[in-house]
């Protein structure tokens, strides 16, 4: 096991970018005549911890703010004040330390600050505005690459998720148990309701379809999921009949939104497979569809009891938890808990932004 203590990527670049422009400045006193190795040894050592904890404590305030998170455009207009006033928090910098060391180190020096500052505030000034735009633009240049691969990586990841979603959906579609009792089902009423037969029909079909064929996409507006959840469930009311009672409520201004595919379909066969279906007398499924503080709230409840084990190893829910973190960076969510009338309620909320 290797304890040894890493030094990161940031800092590497830091020590070594600010110690290479320490040893040009010092290179430069050298061959101008007079050089007192003394004194060059500790502009040198100033000169990098100085810079480092200016530029350092950029970073943190950029950090703070989430500056690295920006897009290119927003970081630009951010950049433009900020190379001027990192420019001038150099030349402030430079010009005491300087006027400090020759106060202290150099014999005869008694030039007043006023003066000194005068003198070489403007070619510090350039200076500073030239190395700080330098260093501002490598660092969030970094910062912007590293977003991208992250995102990337982020899509990429979702994009296998989602397509495991959709091979899960086929595969609760095809569902031997399923499949079957709604093959029974048809079977039954092909002599005593053919209508109600075609309409099985039909319905199974539309769900094998979407199973099979629907597109890559991640997302799918709330009307497309609805309406394959209601044909999810007139399908299973064929094979429960009367056990299956739902009540829905979408408002009507939100059939538009994108969430991600198969959520409410998940939920609902959750509903019914550990729930409705596991009571004597069957019992009603809520499927309600509102917006509320920024968010949309996605309620399925059903009458059951909540099983640990149906949190933990139901795959359904841990690859529907898993595209809304993807998604929406942390800001989604999917939460279960037994509610105190023996329901139990399953949530959705999505940011509407």
């Amino acid at each position: 096991m290797n304890n040894k203590p890493h030094l990161s990527l940031y800092w590497k670049c830091q020590l070594i970018g600010w110690s290479l422009a320490a040893l040009y400045w010092g290179y430069t006193g050298f061959i101008g005549g007079g050089f007192n190795w003394w004194f060059g040894i500790l502009q040198f050592s100033t000169d990098v911890t100085l810079y480092i904890l200016l530029t350092h404590l950029y970073r943190n305030f950029s950090l703070r703010h989430n500056w690295q998170n920006l897009n290119l455009n927003q970081t630009v207009k951010r950049l433009i004040p900020t190379v001027v006033i990192m420019g001038v928090a150099y030349t402030l910098v430079t010009i005491v330390k300087i006027y400090l060391l020759r106060k202290l180190f150099v014999p005869g020096f008694e030039q007043p600050f006023s003066v000194f500052a005068g003198i070489n505030g403007s070619s510090v000034f350039i200076a500073g505005i030239r190395l700080m735009s330098i260093w501002l633009l490598a660092y969030h240049m970094y910062q912007y690459a590293q977003r991208e691969i992250r995102i990337n990586k982020e899509n990429a990841r979702l994009a296998i998720i989602s397509r495991d979603a959709q091979l899960n959906n086929l595969s609760a579609q095809l569902n031997p148990h399923f499949l079957f009792n709604s093959l029974n089902n048809i079977k039954a009423l092909v002599i005593d309701n053919p209508k109600s037969a075609r309409r099985a029909i039909d319905l199974l079909s539309d769900l094998l379809r979407n199973a099979l064929y629907q597109k890559n996409g991640q997302l799918s507006t709330i009307k497309s999921e609805m309406d394959l959840v209601n044909d999810y469930l007139e399908l299973e009311r064929m094979r429960i009949e009367d056990r299956l009672q739902q009540q829905i409520n979408v408002e009507y201004n939100l059939s538009g939104i994108n969430i991600p595919q198969f959520s409410i379909q998940t939920l609902v066969e959750n509903a019914i497979k550990h729930g409705i279906a596991q009571q004597p007398d069957g019992g009603t499924i809520y499927i309600n569809i509102t917006a509320k503080e920024g968010f949309v709230k996605i309620n399925v409840e059903n009458p059951g009891t909540l099983n640990d084990e149906r949190l933990t190893t139901g795959i359904g829910l841990k690859n529907l938890q898993e595209r809304l973190q993807l998604q929406y960076q942390g800001n989604a969510k999917v939460v279960i808990a037994q509610q105190p009338n023996g329901m139990v309620l399953a949530t959705i909320l999505i940011p509407l932004s």
